[in-house]
């Protein structure tokens, strides 16, 4: 591997992120001529599935494309994308070589279940950082919970992010029928400019904290603006999958008056079952060795630990990440 880290090319990371967007790439020959049993990433090129262009995944994703790039003799790209069932989805079908994915969407796709015709050939690389759920509202739309998002705009996120699917569940608990709510399919900077104009009266979104758009979100109308608890639906959401945790979204994260209970979800980096071990060893252990680095992507990052990146529920880790975990714990 190379030894030397570019800070000043961290620090771009983000502008990776158009190089792969939108197109068909060819299977990935990376990693491939090398001692499998080795730790050796070998040559070739990686591309990487993140997320809308204003929340962490794209952050994070770019500092990992980078930090590759800096550190390997791989030449790696990321890509804005709608995120966790559209990621596995592409990854699957040889799109992308890593894809970001929320645990809960992860478990449906090696399952079979909710958007997946089937349980889907695919492992982990391990988990990186956690996913709050932050459902933000107008104060002057008179909601006070999931129950009241009937008859209101409410954005779900992107279709076929993992966003979408922890909304549609949130409705669905809250008792609500399909229809009931006036539901708008927009990505996160779309959801925000709607907030602004007020054509949205709310917004659910599961990110890393803080998430940029969010941020940005607050800081223009945060006066007008309430997050809400969402603590009552944990336990019906645990009846679905064990993969949400109980959560609380710090005061300080966007200026609020006090901590939010909330519930959050792990972040896993999905791969084929067909990368190869000493790639997928190679990766992991440059992602959890060089955690000091993308903290200074976003401080999500913080949360990277290998004990951490074994709590993958229901997803196996990839053989190769399970080799590199038990040399780094």
């Amino acid at each position: 591997m190379k030894r030397h880290i570019s800070l000043a090319g961290i620090a771009l990371a983000t502008a990776l992120a158009v190089s792969a967007c939108g197109g068909q790439q060819e299977r990935s020959a990376a990693g491939s001529g090398v001692d499998e049993s080795s730790c050796d990433p070998g040559t070739g090129r990686i591309s990487i599935a993140t997320g809308n262009s204003t929340g962490v995944y794209f952050v994070v994703g770019g500092g990992i494309a980078q930090l590759i790039n800096d550190e390997t003799d791989l030449q790696a790209t990321s890509a804005e994308t709608g995120a966790s069932v559209q990621n596995i989805q592409q990854l699957v079908a040889g799109d992308y070589d890593i894809a970001f994915s929320l645990a809960d969407t992860a478990a449906d796709s090696v399952a079979g279940n909710g958007d997946f015709d089937g349980a889907q050939d695919v492992s982990t690389l391990g988990r990186i950082y956690s996913n709050y759920t932050q459902v933000v509202v107008r104060k002057d739309a008179g909601i006070d919970s999931v129950e009241d998002f009937k008859g209101k705009r409410i954005s779900t996120g992107s279709p076929q992010s993992g966003t979408e699917v922890i909304a549609e569940r949130m409705i669905e608990l809250s008792g609500l029928e399909p229809g009931d709510v006036k539901q708008q399919r927009l990505d996160l900077t779309q959801t925000v400019d709607g907030m602004k104009d007020g054509s949205i009266d709310g917004l659910v979104w599961s990110g890393g904290l803080p998430t940029p758009a969010i941020t940005d979100l607050f800081t223009s109308m945060g006066e007008d603006l309430e997050l809400l608890d969402l603590s009552s639906l944990l336990p019906k959401l645990q009846e679905v999958s064990p993969v949400y945790e109980e959560a609380s979204i710090p005061a300080d994260t966007y200026e609020l008056a006090a901590d939010v209970p909330t519930f959050k979800v792990g972040n896993l980096l999905m791969v084929r079952n067909d990368m190869p071990d000493n790639l997928s060893c190679a990766l992991t252990t440059l992602i959890m060795e060089s955690k000091d680095t993308l903290v200074q992507v976003h401080p999500a990052a913080e949360e990277i630990d290998p004990e951490v990146a074994t709590q993958t529920g229901p997803v196996q880790l990839h053989p190769g990440s399970e080799r590199a975990l038990e040399s780094l714990e």
